[in-house]
Formats: C-alpha cells, structure tokens, sequence
C-alpha cells in the first residue's frame, strides 16, 4: 500500500510539475512573439533627443523660466 501511495504522489508531482512547465514555456514563447510582432508593426521616427533653443524659447516657455531652470541645472552639476 505505501508503494502505491508513493507511485501515485510521483505521478501527480510529475503531471504538476510538467503542466507547469509547459505552461511558462508557451508564456514565454508567445510574449517573444508578441514583442516582435509589435516591434515589427511599429515603425516610429526616432525622438529628437535635444530640441532647439528657439523653439523652446519661442513655443513651449517664457526664456526667463528658461533661464531659472539652466541656472538650476548648472548648480546642480557645479555642487
């Protein structure tokens, strides 16, 4: 009765075990997939890193907030 016992918690360790594997194998798998379908689907222009300092003077902010933050920017890397 004990062999049994033990065969039978060997066989449900072994179908858990696989079932689990196998789960995160596909899991794993599908999300490459994924990733590369979404790469391969969008094609985005790079972003400019570093944008002109007129257009930032003249679009986005007054050039005396311009002025406080590389002040700010420059004590900070001067400390």
């Amino acid at each position: 009765m004990d062999a049994s016992l033990i065969s039978q918690g060997l066989d449900l360790l072994l179908y858990g075990m696989g079932t689990v594997f196998t789960f995160l194998t596909l899991l794993v798998g599908l999300t490459a997939l994924m990733s590369r379908s979404v790469m391969y689907f969008s094609k985005e222009e790079p972003i400019e890193a570093e944008m002109s300092s007129h257009k930032i003077h003249s679009t986005l902010v007054e050039k005396r907030i311009v002025k406080v933050i590389q002040a700010a920017i420059d004590q900070h890397r001067g400390s």
